[in-house]
């Protein structure tokens, strides 16, 4: 008497199918579950006993021997409910054999209704490749109907699970609708600050980190909100990777392709911004901002600690999180936005309000940037208060408009290979520099105080601004931008 049903696991942010084995033979009534399974899954034997009985089902009088396999992957969670039941009801001859040629995913409550669980859109996935039917409970299904071409029908109970699997009974309706995204700010809403549009458009271009130090009610938090109004629309692919990611951390995006925007709190523990947990590690904000834009506001509060540990996920792309029994990749591929006050109470440097700091608080204040983590900002600039002429004049460039002129640059950059940011020194080289503009950056190197890795990264800010003038070589008046950008406090 044996019997499997196929569910899914994530292993990072890459759902793995699991083969949900049932083998019922003689012996003492008792459940018995292996291949890995964390506390929880343990307890589905109850669970699912419950639900059986619940649901007007016998469970067998015998030894049942669940297996989730392969076994090597760590279980967690209690999205096996359903899957077992189904297994050990098509085992048991309760239900037809075709009970079991679906994936399941779900959680049973004791009397016998599917619960969503995180990993619908992963589960979705896996039953598009099987050619399968996808079973889950209609909160789960809502974001795994979003995978294009997946049978995906959405149960209430166990017994709608074994009617729909059989096709005896049509499935439960999806419910509609996503949560709403909050819409990018427009750049034509910022007043003034030309020069820091100006370096907020090359960011976007060559998709560089940023930071901007300034006063109170600057406007640097309202620039960091409206880059990804500016940024390239995600592709398929993107897409893909980004729902992916959010169904891992147990989240649902809504449908669009503005890139993702986080800002997490500078409060936030170390588990909240890169991932990680108790259990089987699950995904931070870094990885919630895959393809987008991650946003440090007040980046001197943060503990330096924190600041450090963002330092290999946004240079890499990706992060490996190793815990009890697991070992996870998620993927970082963001844009980091940072601001910052440049002394405690802000005002240090502005000319319209006095500083109160003492210069050893404000020394205090800023050495918490550390400076392996400050050199990984492409583009530094100080941002002033807006004068009270521009406050009441109109507004710049729309966001669409400039939005034009990024995809142009970001188009010559993918017809060579990669985006700026991720140039090497061979790739950086192999362009086409003005004799003018090396010689500017040498005679900068010393003054600047460049280090290696700055180096490169002027580079690539310059290249990113022959990109947006369409130029095929680099020329000086592209590395003077640049350069004014590395330099800014």
């Amino acid at each position: 008497m044996f019997s499997a049903v196929t569910s899914v696991a994530l292993v990072g942010v890459e759902p793995r199918p699991v083969r949900v084995e049932v083998h019922i033979t003689g012996g003492q009534p008792a459940i018995a579950i292996v291949g890995l399974p964390d506390v929880a899954v343990r307890e589905a034997r109850e669970r699912v006993r419950a639900a059986l009985v619940s649901s007007g089902f016998r469970f067998p009088a015998r030894r049942v021997v669940v297996n989730l396999a392969p076994a090597d992957i760590p279980k967690a969670g209690s999205a096996y409910d359903l899957p077992i039941a189904l297994g050990v009801l098509a085992a048991c001859g309760e239900a037809p054999p075709g009970a079991a040629g679906v994936v399941a995913l779900g959680e049973l409550a004791l009397d016998g209704a599917v619960r969503a669980v995180r990993g619908g859109y992963g589960a979705a996935l896996v039953a598009r490749a099987g050619e399968k039917p996808c079973l889950l409970s209609p909160g789960s299904a809502v974001e795994a109907c979003r995978v294009a071409g997946a049978d995906v029908r959405a149960v209430l109970t166990l017994r709608d699970a074994v009617d729909v699997a059989t096709g005896r009974a049509e499935p439960a309706p999806i419910p509609v609708g996503c949560p709403v995204e909050e819409p990018a700010l427009d750049l034509a809403d910022v007043k003034g600050q030309v020069v820091a549009r100006r370096a907020l458009e090359v960011a976007a271009a060559g998709g560089h980190h940023m930071l901007l130090s300034g006063p109170p009610g600057a406007g640097k938090t309202m620039l960091a909100r409206s880059l990804p109004g500016i940024l390239p629309p995600l592709e398929d692919e993107d897409v893909n990777e980004v729902s992916l990611a959010w169904a891992a951390a147990g989240r649902m995006r809504g449908t669009t392709r503005v890139p993702p925007f986080r800002a997490p709190h500078h409060s936030a523990t170390m588990a909240a911004l890169v991932g990680g947990g108790s259990g089987v590690p699950v995904p931070g904000e870094v990885t919630l901002a895959h393809r987008g834009v991650l946003f440090l506001d007040e980046l001197c509060e943060f503990p330096k600690q924190l600041l450090d540990g963002l330092r290999q996920p946004i240079e890499e792309g990706s992060l490996v999180i190793s815990r009890k029994g697991a070992t996870v990749e998620f993927p970082s591929d963001v844009q980091l936005i940072a601001a910052t006050n440049p002394c405690p109470c802000g005002h240090s440097g502005d000319r319209t309000k006095a500083c109160a700091c003492t210069p050893r608080t404000a020394e205090r204040y800023r050495a918490r940037l550390s400076g392996p983590m400050l050199d990984r900002f492409d583009l530094r600039l100080s941002v002033g208060a807006v004068p009270s002429a521009e406050l009441a004049g109109r507004g710049g460039e729309p966001s669409a408009a400039v939005r034009e002129r990024v995809v142009a640059a970001r188009k010559r950059q993918t017809d060579r290979g990669r985006l700026n940011r991720r140039l090497g020194s061979r790739q950086l080289a192999a362009l086409d520099w003005d004799p003018a503009a090396s010689a500017l950056l040498a005679k900068a190197v010393d003054r600047l105080a460049l280090t290696a890795r700055g180096w490169d990264r002027v580079r690539r800010v310059a290249a990113t601004i022959a990109d947006l003038d369409e130029s095929a070589v680099i020329g000086e008046p592209h590395m003077a931008e640049a350069l004014t950008y590395r330099s800014a406090s």
